[in-house]
């Protein structure tokens, strides 16, 4: 009947989640080296170069700072 058959799929694990290890494409492709040799530049990341706006949030948030231990330091 549709009650049971209802009752099965609600027992039935249908979602296991995702898999225990993860596997990439990339890592997969190379071997552990060319990993190793990588220099990680946080300026030219993914092909892309931080734009002004990043910049300028950049030294937004430095200055941000500055005042915050400016405040702490004297008052």
């Amino acid at each position: 009947s549709d009650y049971q058959q209802l009752g099965y799929n609600l027992r039935v694990n249908l979602f296991q989640g995702g898999p225990l290890k993860s596997r990439s494409l990339m890592r997969d492709s190379y071997t552990l080296d060319v990993f190793e040799k990588a220099v990680i530049d946080p300026r030219h990341w993914h092909g892309r170069k931080i734009s002004e706006l990043g910049r300028w949030y950049e030294k937004y948030f430095l200055d941000l700072n500055v005042q915050k231990a400016m405040k702490e330091k004297y008052g």
